[in-house]
């Protein structure tokens, strides 16, 4: 097994388990935030989550590709996983617009 291969079923070992675990995704991305102690503005707050997300969507990316290597039988999970992909998708795209400034030209 190539070390690309292993790392990425390691990887979505530990997504895998977050998920059963907890039910969702965003636990780990809620904690990580959590021990953060600092003062933010309104468009610091947003990339803030926006780096979250966009991490979490990695995560998941690398989890997913690394279930399909595997050729798990687990088609429901690969299927739960993609489907949170797309909403970290969807939540990312709504952030990256609050970033955007409104220029009437």
């Amino acid at each position: 097994m190539n070390e690309v291969l292993r790392v990425g079923i390691l990887c979505a070992h530990n997504v895998i388990e977050a998920v059963n675990r907890h039910g969702n995704f965003r636990v780990r991305t809620a904690e990580a935030l959590r021990g953060k102690r600092m003062s933010f503005n309104g468009d610091e707050t947003i990339r803030a989550r926006l780096t979250a997300l966009s991490e979490e969507h990695r995560d998941l990316d690398s989890a997913i590709d690394a279930l399909i290597e595997a050729r798990t039988q687990d088609q429901l999970k690969i299927a739960r996983l993609k489907k949170r992909k797309l909403a970290l998708k969807d939540q990312i795209h709504r952030l990256e617009i609050q970033l955007t400034p409104d220029i009437i030209a």
